[in-house]
């Protein structure tokens, strides 16, 4: 699978802008400012229905003009099949998306169509943030693998919004009916979810300790421990034994809303003791982990987006994880960088320069 053209319109900082890709390898060059990063978050936009960056849909909307629209071409099973994708934001609107000109019901049935990875500047903070950032990280790869996933933890959150907001009701007594209600419903996408990370996290492993073996020549040895409290006792006795602090601090508190993935460097906690350089090559070694991952369950192979992946670190690193992108276990990859010719010079396969400004 590739991206053959990619038109924005409105778009970020993009008043209409066309551009034709390498089914392999491109490299999007320019200085800041010049929408690199949102060239990127188009491909990210067409595959996943949202941008990377979150936020609301608007912001995606160039100053002063009422909508945006990202279309793109992408060629299936050998170049041999084409499938037309157009994503349409218009303000105070519901979103659309046609493919081949079909609009979809619910926007989560895209999900998974056209897999994708994408690696940014911002992402040290799986590493260094709150577990919300490591749940992210895994819901992102499951939800591409797997629609039942998906489907349970659009499930959980939608009943975990409503038991909260049951619990934060100012009524005189809490609807204890209503409430076991939804603790009953929320016991099998929990279990559903749980089971799916644990054997993500046991998959990924291997991947990723080869990924960073590779890109840091063998320095370091690293390691990702997944921690749920759903590990040691059935959710539903979770649930009966936090009611009263549930009810106190007027929230869930348990649940896999609270899981987390630890990581380790040389048996220590990352956080604490690695270094920027390190914290980076652990970093795009969990999202190559992630690529391969998503490429195992998948008839084509996902696109990966690299943004700015070059600074913090060593030149080594840099040569290591270029040698990386050229191996035939990649599909479609776009790299940005600042530096006008600085992939040009280590690549050693055919690509193309897409120069920006």
């Amino acid at each position: 699978m590739y991206l053959q053209t990619l038109k924005l319109t409105q778009f970020k900082n993009y008043a209409q802008k066309s551009f034709d890709f390498d089914a392999r390898l491109n490299v999007i060059t320019g200085h800041n400012g010049v929408g690199k990063t949102n060239l990127l978050d188009g491909i990210y936009v067409l595959c996943m229905t949202k941008s990377f960056f979150g936020g609301v849909d608007k912001n995606l909307i160039q100053k002063e003009t009422d909508f945006a629209r990202i279309a793109g071409i992408f060629r299936l099973e050998n170049g041999m099949k084409q499938m037309d994708v157009v994503a349409k934001v218009v303000k105070q609107k519901k979103k659309v998306f046609e493919v081949n000109g079909k609009a979809y019901d619910r926007l989560s049935a895209h999900i998974g169509r056209f897999p994708v990875v994408m690696i940014a500047p911002d992402d040290t903070l799986i590493a260094t943030g709150g577990s919300e950032e490591r749940r992210k990280f895994a819901d992102n790869t499951l939800a591409q693998k797997n629609k039942a996933y998906l489907d349970a933890l659009l499930k959980y959150n939608r009943l975990l919004k409503q038991r909260n907001a049951l619990l934060k009701s100012k009524t005189e007594r809490l609807d204890m009916r209503l409430l076991e209600s939804y603790n009953e419903q929320l016991i099998a996408p929990a279990e559903s979810i749980f089971d799916a990370r644990k054997a993500w996290t046991a998959g990924l492993m291997p991947l990723f300790n080869e990924y960073y073996r590779l890109i840091s020549g063998e320095r370091e040895d690293v390691r990702m421990e997944y921690k749920s409290s759903l590990a040691t006792e059935r959710f539903a006795m979770l649930l009966d034994r936090a009611l009263e602090k549930d009810r106190i601090l007027e929230r869930t508190t348990v649940g896999i809303h609270r899981d987390d993935f630890v990581f380790f460097m040389d048996d220590m906690p990352l956080k604490r003791f690695a270094s920027q350089g390190q914290r980076k090559s652990f970093v795009i070694a969990l999202k190559l982990a992630q690529y391969q991952y998503l490429a195992q369950s998948s008839a084509e192979l996902p696109i990966l987006l690299m943004d700015d992946i070059f600074d913090k670190l060593d030149r080594e690193r840099v040569g290591n994880l270029v040698e990386i992108l050229g191996d035939a276990g990649f599909g479609q990859v776009f790299i940005t960088d600042t530096h006008p010719t600085r992939v040009s010079e280590l690549l050693e396969v055919p690509h193309q320069v897409v120069g920006l400004g």
